[in-house]
């Protein structure tokens, strides 16, 4: 992101500027591998005037995260409009569109920050974005006071969603579409599984099923999966014992 030539700027555009470079410095390569002399020369500035508008890296590096972190998490929220499954898919394509868009601000995110800050201001922001997720997650799907094993599973597929997207990055090798697709499913899965062990759980998933159109993505997985779809489902679903995998 050399410009080649130096340019007067305001002070919000260089500001701006000095985080976009760092976004992709830090996407690159290890967080500590970069050197304040390799931003003022991606940026073709000095040094010194780095330092004039951040007192050292570590806080041009808090300001990129901050920067990509506050991006995601507005993308990350999904008007509660339509049934859950559309919104989830609706939410996934955001959530691909800031990936794809912004590589490497995504990868510093989620690969640099606890690298640089360890429990930090860093770790935070990135807690804070999964937690925005999770958020969105149970008010999409109407629960307030998720049982152990609900939280349990809803925070192990926002851990799938980014690890998915960091693999993805390195190559793309699956189809974008496809990806996300094969997402909305796992969440479907999910929750399906652990509805065989939790009451609350299989209350949702009786809900969620009973609401969602016949070409809804969470009963296109039903039928290719073998998972019960709401025509299905047995009188008295909602016992964990009423959803039977396998």
């Amino acid at each position: 992101m050399t410009t080649g030539v130096r340019r007067r700027m305001g002070v919000e555009q260089r500001r701006e500027q000095l985080i976009a470079v760092a976004l992709d410095l830090f996407g690159h390569r290890p967080p500590d591998t970069v050197s304040v002399d390799d931003i003022a020369t991606a940026a073709g500035i000095s040094r010194p005037l780095v330092y004039h508008y951040f007192p050292c890296k570590q806080s041009l590096y808090e300001a990129a995260l901050r920067h990509a972190a506050d991006e995601l998490a507005a993308r990350l929220a999904e008007p509660c409009e339509g049934l859950p499954g559309g919104r989830l898919s609706r939410g996934l394509r955001r959530f691909f569109d800031f990936v794809e868009a912004h590589g490497p601000g995504f990868a510093a995110l989620l690969r640099g920050g606890p690298a640089m800050a360890g429990t930090g201001p860093s770790c935070a922001m990135i807690d804070g974005v999964r937690q925005a997720a999770y958020g969105h997650l149970l008010t999409h799907l109407g629960v307030r006071e998720p049982s152990p094993r609900l939280e349990l599973l809803l925070r192990s597929w926002i851990s799938l969603a980014e690890s998915t997207a960091l693999l993805w990055l390195d190559g793309r090798h699956v189809p974008r579409a496809e990806l996300e697709r094969q997402l909305t499913h796992a969440f479907a899965a999910l929750v399906a599984v652990s509805a065989a062990y939790d009451e609350g759980t299989a209350a949702v998933l009786v809900r969620v099923l009973g609401d969602e159109p016949v070409d809804g993505p969470f009963v296109r997985f039903t039928a290719r999966s073998g998972v019960p779809g709401p025509a299905r489902l047995p009188a008295g679903a909602g016992q964990p014992s009423a959803v039977v995998i396998g």
